[in-house]
């Protein structure tokens, strides 16, 4: 199993190209399935979840062809054509891999009437049910059971539009069930629909293929449901997790680093915090400088909320940046119950945290010493890298195939900023 070794303590500047989003290329990667027209996508992240989705989309007769992108990106592109389904069923051995291959059963359902769908794996943060995919599909008209730890999804004569309000905010659900609404007779309305970019991303690529959508981006979505979508091509969003960690690193670290081909706005909660704990941020068009000199870290308090909130896959890592603040802050998480378990990790570096419920007391100490730690999911990989960063000595990250799930080459993007760390495989 491959690890990330890191020196700690090395002053970072310069300029950090932000990838593609995971969190937006993989629905849109799923919403190829809706046409027999091909899809191109650009700017698509390098990461095994990719590669994952992939395996499953070509399972179901999917062809896909992935290439090197342009010379000043990270991504890849890759062109997807589902004209040859050969099959309606996503195994469990993939989707048991990753929680996003479960959103093929709108697309699947609504262009072909059927589906038959693993129930969801990914990382252990908590509980994720997929109720509210199945309610929302059966609104529509969907006949659905669960035999064997596989939902499987039935129509007859296609999905119908209806008006269906979510229970709570999902991100996923709103992405299946607006892709299976696109197919729909007549019109969909989903209400306490999830605002998340990712959400407009996808509804941007869904229009340019001919579908009829409304209002993503707020809470209700209306969707008229068209016969048939073509192929067209889309440029994956860029990954506003990924700009908020490193945007997070320049905080911990001083900086100056420029971060280059994001949306600013979609961060802007993030900025806000690392405002307050006392970075100075620059925002442009299309980048962000973030800069901080002299003075210890304030503390600042954060609570975890659906978009445009403070996010929760940007938790973690703002625990870390507080662990060297001047003061007491409280870090709330509200999204998923069993997400500080970075915690424990952190605490080997010196970190002084205490956990009350859903909310995380951060002492800020002095300092931090390296110490051997391990990953227990994709966020809280990122989290112990930026501890390590700041932390003197050696620090060596286990299990860092989390990291890769999620991160497009991070410690290439960090060793171009000063930073000492280079990876040993196993």
């Amino acid at each position: 199993m491959d690890t990330l070794h890191i020196k700690g303590g090395k002053p970072l500047s310069g300029t950090i190209p932000i990838s593609g989003a995971k969190n937006a290329a993989l629905p849109l990667m799923t919403a190829a399935l809706l046409t027999d027209g091909e899809m191109h996508f650009e700017n698509v992240p390098r990461l095994t979840d990719v590669q994952t989705l992939i395996r499953l989309l070509t399972e179901l007769g999917c062809e896909a062809e992935l290439s090197n992108g342009s010379a000043e990106t990270f991504g890849k592109s890759l062109a997807l054509k589902a004209a040859n389904i050969t099959s309606t069923t996503a195994p469990y051995e993939l989707v048991s891999q990753m929680r996003a291959s479960f959103w093929v059963l709108g697309p699947l359902l609504g262009r072909f009437g059927e589906a038959r769908v693993s129930l969801p794996g990914g990382c252990a943060i908590g509980a994720r049910p997929v109720d509210i995919y199945i309610k929302g599909l059966q609104a529509m008209g969907a006949d659905i059971e669960i035999v064997d730890g596989y939902v499987h999804a039935t129509t007859k004569g296609g999905l119908k539009g209806a008006n269906f309000r979510s229970s709570l905010v999902s991100v996923g659900a709103t992405h299946t069930l607006m892709m299976a609404a696109t197919l729909a007779d007549g019109e969909t309305v989903l209400e306490n629909a999830a605002r998340e970019p990712e959400v407009g991303d996808l509804a941007k690529c869904l229009n340019s293929m001919g579908a009829k959508i409304e209002g993503a981006g707020t809470e209700t979505i209306r969707i008229e449901g068209v016969s048939k979508l073509r192929g067209t091509r889309h440029p994956v969003l860029a990954d506003r997790i990924e700009a908020g960690t490193f945007a997070i690193v320049a905080a911990m670290m001083g900086g100056p680093i420029k971060l280059t081909g994001l949306v600013p706005e979609t961060i802007e909660a993030a900025l806000s915090a690392l405002r307050a704990a006392g970075a100075d941020i620059e925002v442009g068009e299309d980048w962000v400088t973030v800069e901080r000199e002299g003075a210890r870290l304030r503390p600042v308090n954060v609570v975890t909320e659906v978009y445009p909130g403070f996010p929760t896959d940007l938790q973690a890592q703002f625990m870390s940046l507080m662990t060297l603040a001047a003061g007491p802050s409280e870090i709330v998480e509200r999204i998923f119950e069993n997400r500080f378990m970075h915690v424990q990790e952190l605490a080997r570096f010196g970190a002084d945290i205490s956990l009350h419920g859903d909310m995380a007391l951060v002492h800020g100490v002095e300092r931090l010493t390296a110490a051997p730690v391990m990953a227990s999911d994709l966020r809280a990989s990122a989290a112990l890298i930026i501890a390590a960063l700041a932390a003197e000595g050696e620090t060596i990250v286990n299990r860092v195939y989390h990291l890769d799930r999620g991160f497009e080459r991070i410690e290439e993007k960090l060793s171009a900023c000063g930073a000492e760390i280079w990876r040993e495989k196993a």
